[in-house]
Parts: C-alpha cells; sequence; structure tokens
C-alpha cells in the first residue's frame, strides 16, 4: 500500500498543481457562515446544513493553562469540570439529566491556550441547550461541595492519565521545566498540591476574570430552526460585558536551545526516544511550511521514515507528534526501536532524512502531493457538524474573515524553497530536543545483548524479549 501511494503521485506535474477545483468545497462551506459580533463582544457563527438533521454548539473561550498563576495550575481544568455541575436556574445535575432525556452528546476539552463546551443535540432541542449553557456560563454553581467533588475527579483523572503511565510524568516535568518561567511551564491538568488547594474565592474569581462574553466564540452548525437569531439573542445578547477590558494574553518569550536528556522509569517496558524540533506558533508564517515538511518526514502514509523502512523497520513503533499553540510550536515523533537497533542509531538515522531535506529540498511533484493530502483531509474533516463548529469557535482574530480556508492558503503559498529553508531553520540541532525514555537496568541490559547479536538471531528473540 506504501508503494502504491508512492506510485499514485508520480503523473502529478509541477506546472498542474492546481487544486482549485479540489479546494472548492472549502469555499463553498465558507461562503455559508453568517458571522456576527453581539453587543457584548460575543462572536457568533452560524451555518445551516438542513439536512443534517442535528445541530452541534460549540462554545470556546480564550483561557487555559496558559493563564494560570503561580499555585493555582490546573484551574482552567477545573473550572471545566465544574461547568457540569449544575448553575444558577438548573441546580444539581440538571444540565446531564436534561441532554440525556433528549439524546444529546456532550463534553468540554481545556488545553494550553483554550477552553471549550460542546454538545450535538436534535434540532427540536436547541432552546434547551442554550437555555442550559447560556446559565451555567454565566452563573456556574461554585458551592463548596461542588467543588470538592469535581477536585477528586480531577485528581482521579490526573492518577489514571498521568502519574499511573510510564515515562508520562516524568517526561512531562522535564520538558516542562526548560519552560518552567514562561506561561507554558507546567501541565495543563495542574499539580496535584494546587488542585487541591484550590477555594471557593479563587474560582469564582477565575469564572469572573476569563468567562465574558468578549472572550468567546459561539458556533452553531447544523439543522437551524428558521428563528435561530431570535434565539441567540434571547440566550446571550442579554449577558452583559463586564466594564473591565479583557485581560491581555500573558507574553511567551522562549528562545530555542538544544535540549537533551534521559528519563528512567522502572515501569517503562522498552527504550524510546522522544525527537522534537522547536518551531514556531499557529499564525506565525512559517506554520504552514512546517507542516507539510512534518508531513513529509513523520506524518504521512508515504512519509520518508515509513519509505526508508518499508521492508524490514529498524524501529518497533513510532507516532508522529506536532503540536502549534499561540506562540510555540513542537515538530516530531516518539520512536521505539527494535531489538537489534541502537537508541542512538535510531536517531542518526532520523536526523539524516532531515539533512537530505536540509540540502536538496523536496521536488514539486512531491509537494504538490503533499499539498493535496492535506487539502483533501481538510475536506473530509469538516463534514462533520461539530468539527465544524470546533474549528470556527477556534478561528484566530487575524482569520476571521476566513476561517476555514485561511489555513490552506497559507499551505497552497509554500514553495520548494520554503521548505528547505524551515528544514535548516528550525530542524537544525540549535532547535532540537531528544528526550531518551530508558526501561529498568535489566531491560537495557538484554537489549544491549541482543544488539550484538547476528540480525537474525535477534530478531527470533525479540518476541520473547519483549
Amino acid at each position: 500500500m506504501l508503494v502504491g501511494s508512492a506510485l499514485v503521485i508520480k503523473p502529478v506535474l509541477a506546472d498542474s498543481c492546481n487544486l482549485t477545483a479540489q479546494a472548492m468545497p472549502l469555499y463553498q462551506l465558507e461562503q455559508s457562515i453568517a458571522h456576527k459580533v453581539l453587543d457584548n463582544g460575543l462572536n457568533v457563527r452560524l451555518i445551516n446544513r438542513p439536512s443534517k438533521k442535528t445541530v452541534s454548539v460549540v462554545s470556546q473561550f480564550n483561557v487555559g493553562s496558559k493563564n494560570e498563576v503561580e499555585g493555582q495550575t490546573g484551574y482552567a481544568h477545573l473550572f471545566e469540570h465544574l461547568m457540569f455541575e449544575g448553575s444558577k436556574h438548573a441546580p444539581g445535575d440538571s444540565f446531564s439529566q436534561q441532554m440525556d432525556a433528549v439524546g444529546a452528546d456532550t463534553n468540554a476539552t481545556t488545553w494550553f491556550d483554550r477552553t471549550n463546551y460542546f454538545e450535538t443535540i436534535p434540532t427540536f432541542a436547541l432552546e434547551l441547550a442554550f437555555f442550559l449553557d447560556s446559565d451555567r456560563l454565566r452563573f456556574p454553581d461554585l458551592t463548596k461541595k461542588t467543588i470538592a467533588i469535581q477536585k477528586q475527579a480531577v485528581l482521579q483523572e490526573r492518577t489514571l492519565m498521568l502519574e499511573s503511565q510510564p515515562y508520562l510524568e516524568p517526561a512531562s516535568e522535564f520538558l516542562f521545566q526548560q519552560i518552567r518561567d514562561t506561561p507554558y511551564g507546567h501541565s495543563v491538568i495542574g499539580s496535584r498540591k494546587d488542585i487541591q488547594s484550590a477555594t471557593q474565592a479563587e474560582l469564582q474569581a477565575f469564572h469572573q476574570k476569563y468567562y465574558r462574553p468578549d472572550n468567546m466564540q459561539l458556533s452553531i452548525v447544523g439543522a437551524l430552526p428558521d428563528n435561530i437569531d431570535e434565539l441567540v439573542t434571547e440566550y446571550f445578547a442579554h449577558w452583559p460585558k463586564p466594564d473591565s477590558e479583557s485581560t491581555p494574553q500573558p507574553e511567551v518569550n522562549i528562545q530555542p536551545r538544544a535540549i537533551s536528556g534521559e528519563i528512567v522509569d522502572d515501569r517503562g517496558p522498552w527504550p524510546a526516544s522522544l525527537l522534537f524540533w522547536q518551531t514556531v506558533g499557529r499564525s506565525h508564517p512559517d506554520k504552514a511550511a512546517i507542516q507539510l515538511l512534518q508531513a513529509h518526514l513523520f506524518s504521512d502514509k508515504s512519509a520518508e521514515l515509513q519509505l526508508n523502512n518499508l521492508h524490514d523497520p529498524e524501529y518497533m513503533l513510532y507516532y508522529p507528534l506536532a503540536q502549534s499553540l499561540s506562540e510555540i510550536g513542537v515538530a516530531g515523533l516518539a520512536i521505539a526501536p527494535r531489538a537489534r537497533t541502537q537508541l542512538d542509531a535510531q536517531v542518526k538515522s532520523i536526523t539524516s532524512l532531515i539533512h537530505q531535506v536540509q540540502k536538496n529540498s523536496i521536488d514539486e511533484q512531491r509537494l504538490c502531493y503533499l499539498k493535496s493530502v492535506y487539502l483533501n483531509g481538510r475536506i473530509n474533516l469538516l463534514q462533520d457538524n461539530l468539527t465544524i463548529a470546533k474549528v470556527l469557535s477556534d478561528t484566530q482574530s487575524s482569520q476571521s474573515q476566513n476561517p476555514l480556508t485561511a489555513s490552506w492558503q497559507q499551505v497552497n503559498q509554500v514553495s520548494v524553497a520554503d521548505i528547505r529553508r524551515v528544514a535548516n531553520i528550525y530542524f537544525s540541532p540549535a532547535h532540537s530536543i531528544r528526550l531518551d525514555l530508558l526501561p529498568p537496568w535489566y531491560i537495557r541490559w538484554a537489549k544491549s545483548v541482543l544488539e550484538l547479536l547476528p540480525k537474525r538471531t535477534t530478531d527470533s528473540l525479540e518476541e520473547d524479549a519483549l
């Protein structure tokens, strides 16, 4: 299949890389957006898709772990949990009960730069969702009892998702330590100590500071009722904008530098490496070229790493990893070697792939293929009401006029020279992060013995070793 994927791109010529027709569904969907800003500063975007029969609603706030101060880490995520614990006119578990009764699917997520709340509901229940959402966003029930309940829920989640996983907590701590003095210098879930010590007054102040209409984007996508404008006005337009100016986002100044280290975890099953390169934030002009380079090297089905290991891979498994936050980004992968392969040798082979791009870039044919794959993925992603609403509610201010096509336009403008340039700037040793994840000594010792044996012998013993 990988060979087939590589061969498919052969007929694509540099001068025929015109993807205008392929991109048309994106532009058509974008033209259907109805966007307005209410007097209180709330951004509202609507897309009517009557054939879908349901409606997805996404409320996103410009607040995440980046906005937390020392001693209050994890508050953004804790507050996300509290928003399901009742409100002034819908106390207790009224939200969950009423949404379950109409077959709604509800959830929320918190990240470094944002918190969002979302639901997919039958159209007939849209007014109910508006009533419940508007009430909990404005008047959450922040009692000592609900806070205590959700503290325990968050701590259990922390245990399950972070503390009980091999490598994850010590690796996270190592990486955050490198940027400790910046707004991104702690995990989204926060420290156990800070979560336990969170007070009612602190959480109420957090709500007043960040949960305000001019800090929110509301997107509604699906089979909209005829009176959708009236419903939005009734439930959201009367939310008063605070007299004070909204809190500016904290400044982030992280200077790239070479970082290396290793951690040993007695629960670790096998050695692995995290290989990252420090890149740029989501609004940076180089983001699109870096995204295509990441796909070329690691993420695409015909990525260089896969093609170079097509028949007898030197790795046991790998996961491409890339993230662009507001001001910073990383690109790279996590990779675990075969029993016969040393970590250093594996890292060397990966950096050699990067050196090839730094020296020769990629050809126009490959670039066109990467753009086409990106575009196709973007179009497929935006078939779902909820996904569309999430993308719209995550619109950057600079892309308010073209929230669905702005990213594609940037990708489409990337040149072969851009790929080589970003490879030399951002995938250089000065931007590199290498963190080796090491199991207990006896697993490392056994693997070092296997590395010395003939390849056929090592391969036959690999499964037993694991």
